[in-house]
C-alpha cells in the first residue's frame, strides 16, 4: 500500500529540519528527505554558529521579522531539545573614528527591529570587556540578545524530534522532480522512488532555485553560493568568551572572532561568490582575507594555534521583499505560490538563516493555515527531545554512575574531546541514526581537537563497522566515495589499510 504524506519537506538542514518538527506537531504523515548522507551537511554544519540579535538586516524585510522573532525563541528551544546554546550578547566593534557612524545606524535600525537590550559603549569600556581587542577599537554596539549555539545540535535535535512525533526521514534521497495532477503538486520523484504528499515544502537550501524553478515558480530566482572560510583555534591556547563583529560592508557582516560553545575561538568567514554550489575547498587568497580581518580585531591572534579550517557556502538569494516600497532584494522567500498548488516555496535562506529557522518553521505553520490546512495538535505530541549524556561535562559522581550501569561509558575513543564509547553507541543507535564518521564528529565532537582524529579514527571505524554489520572497508567518512580503507593488506594477516 503506497503511503500518502500529509507534507513532505525537502532538505535536512536546520530550516528543513524545524519545518518538519513544526509539523509533527499536527496529526498527518510527514516525509523529510534528505539527499546526502546525514541532515545538516550543507550550509548547517559550516557557519559561524552565532545567534544574530536582529539589528542587521534592513528594517521591514522578512529577514528582520525572522530574525528577531527567531532569536526570542531560542531559550524555550534549546531547553527542549536539549542542544547547546548561550546568550552572551555580541558586539560591533569600530576601530578609528571613521566607523563610529556605522554603529549609529546599526542601533538606530535595530530600535526599529525591535531588538531588545542594545547600547553604544566606549572604546574604554570595550577593552576592558575585552583585553585582547584591538587597542584602536573608538566604541562599540553591544547586543545583549546574541549568542551562539550548536548549529548541527540544533538541526538534529529538531529532526529527531520530529521523528520521536511519527515524522519519517529519509537520507540519500535526492530530489528530481514533481509529481502533477493539472496543477496541483501531488508528490516527489527521487532517486529512491516516488513519494506521494498533499503538500510539498521547498528548504532545499543552496538548491531551493533549482527546485521552485521545477515548480513553475519564480524563474528569474536564482540562488548564488557565497563561499565563506574559517579558521578554528585551538581552546587550550586561546581563551575568548565574547562575539565580535567588525562594521559591516556591502559584502556583509563581515570576518567576525567569535567564541563557540564548544569553547573554541573561531574567526572568519570572508564572503566569496563561487559558480559551483559543491564548492567547499579552502583557497590561498581567502585564509590571507579571513586572518587579515581577524587581526583587525584581535591582534593578539596567532596562526601557531589554528588546528583547523573549513568552508561554508551560503545560498545568497535574488528575491525581493514582501512590501515594494522597501525596493529591498536578496530577502527571504516564504510563501505559498499562485502558480503550483500544494507548494511551499522557501528560498536565499542565508544569514541570519539559523536564527530564523524556528520563526520560518512557525510562518510555515502559518501560512498552511491561512490556506485553509486543517491543523490539529496531536494529543499526545511531546516537545521534548532528550540530550543524551556528555561524558565530557559530567561531574565526577555522574560518570561514575553512568560508567557502573554501562561500561561503554568508560571506554575512551577521543582523548583531545574525552569522548566514550557509550556515546558514539547511542548516536549510532538514535532516533536518526549516525551511520559515517562526520555523522558521529558533528554529534559528539570526537575528532575536533588537536590532533583531528588522528587516535580515534581507527577505532570509530571498528566500531560503526561492527555496529551496523557492514565491512570496515564500507565505513564511509561522509557517504558514498569517502570510505577510509581500500584492501586488505597481505603482509599484516588480513588487516585493513586506508
Amino acid at each position: 500500500m503506497t503511503i500518502v504524506y500529509d507534507f513532505i519537506v525537502i532538505g535536512g538542514g536546520v530550516v528543513g529540519s524545524m519545518i518538519a518538527r513544526w509539523l509533527s506537531r499536527y496529526e498527518g504523515e510527514v516525509l523529510l528527505i534528505e539527499k546526502d548522507a546525514d541532515i545538516g551537511m550543507g550550509s548547517t554544519c559550516a557557519n559561524s554558529a552565532i545567534v544574530h540579535a536582529g539589528y542587521d538586516p534592513l528594517p521591514g524585510s522578512l529577514k528582520a521579522q525572522m530574525n528577531v522573532r527567531g532569536s526570542a525563541m531560542f531559550d524555550e528551544l534549546s531547553a527542549e531539545l536539549g542542544f547547546g546554546f548561550d546568550r552572551r550578547g555580541d558586539y560591533v566593534v569600530a576601530i578609528g573614528d571613521e566607523e563610529l557612524p556605522m554603529l549609529d545606524t546599526l542601533l538606530a535600525q535595530g530600535k526599529r527591529n525591535a531588538v531588545p537590550d542594545m547600547r553604544l559603549i566606549s572604546g574604554e569600556e570595550m577593552r576592558r570587556r575585552e583585553p585582547g581587542i584591538n587597542p584602536k577599537v573608538s566604541g562599540a554596539l553591544w547586543a545583549a540578545s546574541g549568542g551562539v549555539c550548536d548549529p548541527f545540535q540544533m538541526c538534529v535535535a529538531a529532526a529527531e524530534n520530529a521523528v520521536i512525533n511519527g515524522a519519517k526521514v529519509m537520507l540519500n534521497t535526492a530530489f528530481e522532480d514533481f509529481l502533477w495532477d493539472g496543477r496541483r503538486i501531488i508528490g516527489v520523484r527521487t532517486n529512491q522512488g516516488e513519494f506521494r504528499s498533499r503538500w510539498v515544502i521547498n528548504a532545499a537550501g543552496i538548491y531551493a532555485d533549482v527546485v521552485m524553478h521545477k515548480a513553475g515558480v519564480r524563474p528569474d530566482f536564482f540562488i548564488t553560493a557565497r563561499k565563506g572560510e574559517y579558521f578554528v583555534f585551538d581552546r587550550a591556547e586561546i581563551k575568548l568568551f565574547n562575539v565580535l563583529f567588525p562594521v559591516p560592508t556591502a559584502k556583509g557582516k563581515g570576518v567576525l572572532v567569535t567564541s563557540t560553545t564548544h569553547e573554541n575561538t573561531i574567526v572568519g568567514p570572508n564572503a566569496n561568490v563561487v559558480p559551483d554550489k559543491e564548492d567547499t575547498s579552502s583557497t590561498k587568497e581567502g585564509s590571507e582575507e579571513i586572518w587579515s580581518g581577524a587581526q583587525k580585531l584581535v591582534p593578539s591572534l596567532s596562526l601557531r594555534s589554528v588546528i583547523a579550517s573549513f568552508v561554508g557556502l551560503r545560498p545568497t538569494g535574488n528575491g525581493p521583499s514582501r512590501d515594494p516600497m522597501l525596493g529591498y532584494h536578496n530577502d527571504f522567500v516564504i510563501e505559498i505560490p499562485k502558480e503550483a498548488q500544494g507548494f511551499v516555496n522557501l528560498g536565499g535562506i542565508e544569514s541570519p538563516g539559523l536564527t530564523s529557522a524556528p520563526a520560518i518553521a512557525e510562518e510555515v505553520v502559518r501560512l498552511l493555515a491561512d490556506a485553509g490546512e486543517p491543523l490539529k495538535v496531536k494529543k499526545k505530541w511531546n516537545p521534548i527531545r532528550p540530550a543524551r549524556p556528555r561524558f565530557a561535562h559530567l561531574s565526577h559522581e555522574e560518570r561514575k554512575a553512568l560508567t557502573e550501569k554501562d561500561p561503554s561509558y568508560g571506554r575512551i575513543v577521543c582523548r583531545c574531546e574525552n569522548v566514550m564509547e557509550g556515546e558514539i553507541l547511542a548516536e549510532i543507535h538514535a532516533p536518526i541514526p549516525a551511520r559515517t564518521y562526520d555523522a558521529i564528529k558533528r554529534r559528539t565532537w570526537l575528532g575536533t581537537g588537536r590532533c583531528q582524529g588522528g587516535f580515534d579514527m581507527t577505532r570509530v571505524v571498528d566500531i560503526l563497522a561492527r555496529e551496523t554489520g557492514v565491512s570496515p572497508l564500507e565505513v564511509t567518512k561522509r557517504g558514498k566515495g569517502s570510505e577510509y580503507l581500500y584492501r586488505t593488506t597481505k603482509a599484516r594477516g588480513g588487516e585493513y589499510v586506508a
